[in-house]
């Protein structure tokens, strides 16, 4: 029997490490799954923060009430507000989507208003810049309606004549009348 003794304690010495290995595993899951509940709490904390800062930020552009908030609806449908979204296949940028025909098309609407205003491609990475370019193209083409602003938004100057655009519109909506 004194001859086992030794393996008898190796085999109980490897048993108690590995159990206590496996707990130390779990608590490690558990840690991390803590970890990444309250990273996940941060990043909502941040995001509501954001919100925050740009709706008191809305009024620096002299937009309407109801534009403020169809602003917002837009902005949410687009991006969930996030300055640095970014679409690979259409190359939209930022919190409103902004695609290079947009920019190209706001600066020819503010040179035939002979207006030394000009936007770059980088502008659609910001957010008052994209608001900015928002509102030029909104009042050029005199939209109006929510309906209007947003379906154009979506489908260009042409937007309301395109029924792939009326989805658009009702995401917009949702997003309105929530």
């Amino acid at each position: 029997m004194n001859n086992f003794m030794p393996y008898l304690l190796v085999v109980l010495t490897t048993i108690l490490f590995t159990v206590s290995t496996i707990d130390n595993e779990k608590t490690i899951l558990d840690l991390e799954l803590q970890l990444n509940q309250q990273n996940n709490m941060i990043d909502s904390l941040k995001h509501e923060i954001d919100t925050l800062q740009w709706e008191n930020q809305i009024w620096d552009f002299n937009l309407s009430n109801n534009t403020v908030h169809l602003l917002s609806a837009i902005i949410h449908v687009e991006s969930s507000n996030n300055d640095s979204a970014y679409n690979f296949y259409e190359d939209a940028v930022g919190c409103l989507q902004i695609r290079k025909c947009m920019v190209k098309d706001v600066n020819r609407i503010l040179k035939r208003q002979k207006s030394d205003l000009r936007f770059s491609y980088d502008d659609r990475w910001l957010r008052n810049r994209s608001i900015k370019m928002f509102d030029i193209y909104c009042k050029h083409y005199g939209l109006t309606t929510a309906e209007e602003i947003a379906r154009c938004w979506n489908g260009g100057p042409t937007g309301m004549d395109k029924s792939l655009t009326s989805d658009y519109w009702k995401k917009v909506k949702n997003q309105l009348d929530s």
